[in-house]
């Protein structure tokens, strides 16, 4: 049987950014409306990473993403906030490498009685993804294997040498992140990777659901 491969839709609103005069609610709106295109064209994961917002519109916007990704089978992680994650019934928390362990999130979701919580980890090394496994994690994301911009100031990409060693570490699903375009994804496929992550990759209104339904329809060699 084909193992489906992951696609994780990671929110970033400012990325649908085209001019000065487009207003706050527009953004929420364009970010909303990829939410529900890759849900229903089959892309499984959303990770809710909007770093601005406040507790409570965080919650709302993430209630409403709830909204439109769980009909279609898509599951929504909140990045960072296991407390809006819990209080807006989202399906899970994705946590930095700065955020708390793991373990840690697995014990609160627990005492809520969140048995199928799901938690993601960001990691940039072996060390980082080996601790993400023994705490509990359900998959990690790791990056950034290509150059991207907004990673620059943190040093030089992983590559795809650096990505297949930490891959190899863990036996947990990896996703890779950074720099995923149509162009390359297939290459971390072939690695090994469970599936790929991703801002910019789901910004093309225009042509998402046929960019969701290309990549879930590759089979690595």
């Amino acid at each position: 049987m084909k193992k489906r491969i992951l696609l994780y839709l990671i929110t970033d609103r400012l990325a649908f950014l085209r001019s000065h005069e487009i207003t706050h609610d527009d953004l929420l709106r364009l970010q909303l409306l990829a939410i529900d295109k890759a849900a229903r064209a089959g892309c499984q994961l959303v990770q809710i990473r909007e770093k601005d917002m406040g507790a409570k519109a965080l919650a709302a916007f993430t209630r409403a993403a709830v909204e439109r990704a769980r009909p279609h089978g898509a599951r929504v992680l909140v990045n960072d906030r296991l407390d809006v994650a819990m209080a807006a019934g989202a399906d899970g928390v994705h946590l930095r490498a700065s955020s708390i362990p793991a373990r840690e999130a697995r014990a609160a979701a627990g005492k809520k009685g969140l048995d199928d919580f799901l938690i993601g980890v960001s990691t940039h090394s072996v060390a980082e993804a080996e601790s993400a496994e023994e705490g509990g994690a359900d998959f990690i994301v790791c990056g950034p294997v290509y150059d991207t911009p907004s990673k620059r100031a943190f040093g030089p990409p992983l590559g795809i040498e650096g990505f297949t060693e930490i891959r190899n570490a863990v036996e947990i699903p990896v996703l890779a992140v950074g720099g995923i375009k149509l162009s390359n994804y297939r290459e971390p496929l072939l690695r090994g990777a469970a599936g790929v992550a991703a801002i910019g990759l789901f910004t093309d209104l225009e042509n998402l659901e046929q960019t969701v339904r290309s990549i879930t329809a590759y089979t690595p060699a």
